[in-house]
């Protein structure tokens, strides 16, 4: 272990939507976990590894906080809770852009009972009036004594800095925990069916509710540039199948296009997508389809 080197845990915790994903990507540098403007979007405990010459800090984005209406939900809601006692710091995202409501008081209240340092981040500050920000300080101020309080933007990285110079400060002194060139322990084949995900949220927009899992099937580097994926996509109706697979196909070509640009950036290499949409019936209620599709170990 260095001298004086310092390395720590911090969960990110808040409601769906808050930003959770956006500013775990600008921390990083790069593009590790999926975004969308939907709410629920992540479902796995993303861990996402920042390393520099005095430190190294391991991020874990989780699902944001919500009440669950199936067995998923009830599932990711539950791992994002327990998170909190497996780090040294917490980021508790406020969307500032949303006003506080029932969402907040429940995180408010489960985060009274931890004794782990807890930054405050008030997100989205670029779609704030800049007089408004005051009152909202002093209004989260009076609901508990959080270690700091960082307003900031996730998405044009407004802050980010200091927030990272703040962190530093409270993580323990202590070994780096992985190699230098790790961003992330998602395998590739999890990046892969997440991009795809992604991709189908936002071609769909409000057409498909978060009743779609992608599984990648194969990965297989079939010459010096071209690596082959296939994947296949699970609903849990037809109509959501009809809808996937669109008019002549061609829904299902616009997210395989937009997935396939995407992933020749971050894979280094020449794609070739297929994809396939099957329907798994009200899958969300079932233990052995969450844990089929990779999301949680489920008890």
């Amino acid at each position: 272990m260095k001298k004086g080197f310092k390395s720590g845990f911090i969960a990110l915790l808040g409601r769906p939507n808050a930003g959770k994903s956006t500013l775990l990507n600008k921390i990083i540098g790069q593009k590790i976990a999926i975004i969308s403007d939907k709410p629920q979007t992540t479902r796995n405990k993303i861990i996402g590894v920042l390393t520099e010459s005095n430190f190294q800090a391991v991020f874990l984005d989780t699902p944001g906080i919500h009440k669950p209406q199936d067995r998923l939900g009830k599932v990711m809601v539950g791992k994002a809770l327990n998170t909190l006692r497996e780090v040294d710091l917490i980021y508790y995202l406020i969307d500032v852009s949303v006003p506080f409501g029932r969402g907040e008081s429940f995180l408010l209240e489960r985060l009274q009972k931890v004794e782990t340092p807890v930054f405050l981040l008030l997100n989205k500050i670029d779609c704030l009036n800049k007089p408004d920000l005051l009152p909202l300080i002093d209004f989260y101020r009076q609901k508990k004594e959080w270690a700091e309080i960082v307003p900031l933007s996730a998405l044009t990285g407004e802050n980010v800095g200091s927030l990272l110079a703040s962190t530093v400060a409270y993580l323990p002194e202590g070994p780096q925990y992985y190699p230098d060139d790790m961003v992330t322990d998602q395998p590739e084949r999890i990046i892969v069916a997440e991009l795809v995900r992604e991709k189908i949220l936002e071609a769909t927009r409000e057409e498909i509710p978060h009743a779609v899992a992608v599984v990648v099937d194969l990965m297989e580097q079939r010459a010096a540039s071209l690596l082959y994926i296939s994947a296949t996509i699970f609903v849990e109706r037809n109509s959501q199948k009809a809808i996937i697979i669109g008019k002549n196909g061609q829904m299902l070509k616009k997210i395989g296009s937009l997935a396939r640009s995407e992933l020749e950036g971050i894979l280094g290499s020449q794609v070739f997508l297929e994809l396939w949409v099957k329907v798994r019936a009200d899958w969300r209620q079932s233990k052995r389809s969450i844990r089929d599709f990779g999301y949680y170990d489920v008890d």
